[in-house]
């Protein structure tokens, strides 16, 4: 079975609903945030239908709030196995399934219905039987507390073992043509790389979402990351369809990199994320189209001075204090 794309907010709900009911034996979801009415209930439907359900989800935000205790409660009332994530990761910011050991679905967007309306996201089903074995060790270790590392190579991404590794790998192999659509820029590593690729020769395109959805202390070092790339070259633009939420690198047109982790330090050395790397032509041809209309309806970003906080000030979207980028 061929990967299946999934677009939000152009795919809407059906998708995520179809998958949570093709699962006949067991279903395993590990999730920042949980808390789509439908969503919940299709997966208690599935646990009175003879399923064996496990949900994990994040206790509490970087910030403390706690998105996720109603429906940790109505699963628990509903008789659904549920459980709070490994507190050995500061926060656990995964959005994955797993359908009868057989298929996953590893996603940008989380579990609630601003993320099929209001955000660029994305979703990948996979079959790989490899890859589907390895979210399921990663799940159960994060289910029984225990350490884990990934082992052999399966094309997927994790935090905090090789994400960062992986996706500076992966733009060290863009020759002619990068594309990058993330919300933050906080990691000068994967900086160095993006910047690398423009010296280099290859034609770098940058799409944010400017101030909206981060936090006072990621503004300084996202608003000093994108002036930079201007400085050597990088075209920047401000994402203004949709708000930005998406993770995606695309690489020559032929490759394309998709997770929760943010370019963020923290994505990737303190939280449990999840990240994927397709070269289905299919998809990565589907994701350059919605690239590039997410590029042609943006503007051209020059970010403010990370010292002039008057210059801060976005009005694009409303301010939406549960969309802020972990």
């Amino acid at each position: 079975m061929a990967p299946v794309l999934i677009v939000e907010p152009d795919d809407g709900l059906d998708p995520v609903l179809d998958f949570i009911g093709s699962a006949h034996r067991t279903l395993r979801i590990k999730q920042f945030t949980f808390t789509d009415d439908d969503l919940v209930d299709a997966v208690i439907a599935r646990s009175r239908a003879g399923v064996d359900v496990r949900v994990m989800l994040n206790a509490a935000k970087s910030g403390g709030e706690r998105a996720n205790d109603e429906t940790y409660a109505s699963l628990d009332e509903a008789g659904v196995s549920v459980a709070w994530s490994n507190p050995a990761f500061y926060v656990t910011h995964e959005k994955s399934m797993v359908a009868d050991d057989h298929t996953a679905l590893i996603a940008t967007f989380n579990l609630c219905t601003k993320y099929f309306t209001r955000t660029r996201d994305f979703g990948v089903v996979t079959a790989d039987p490899a890859q589907v074995a390895q979210v399921i060790e990663g799940f159960e270790a994060d289910w029984g507390h225990h350490d884990w590392e990934p082992g052999v190579d399966t094309g997927l991404l994790w935090s905090n073992a090789n994400s960062r590794n992986v996706m500076a790998q992966f733009m060290d192999t863009a020759a002619e043509l990068l594309e990058v659509q993330h919300p933050k820029f906080v990691d000068t590593v994967i900086l160095d790389r993006i910047v690398a690729a423009a010296a280099r020769g290859a034609k770098v395109r940058v799409l944010c979402g400017g101030r909206h959805g981060i936090s006072d202390s990621d503004v300084l070092d996202t608003f000093a990351s994108l002036r930079t790339l201007h400085k050597f070259g990088v075209k920047v633009r401000k994402q203004r369809n949709f708000r930005a939420h998406a993770k995606l690198v695309i690489v020559d047109r032929q490759r394309a990199l998709v997770g929760s982790m943010n370019i963020d330090r923290s994505a990737f050395d303190l939280r449990r994320e999840l990240g994927v790397v397709l070269d289905d032509p299919a998809i990565v041809g589907r994701l350059r189209t919605v690239f590039k209309q997410d590029w042609k309806s943006g503007k051209r970003y020059d970010a403010p001075d990370p010292l002039d906080p008057v210059g801060h000030v976005e009005d694009d979207f409303p301010f939406d204090p549960e969309l802020l980028h972990e």
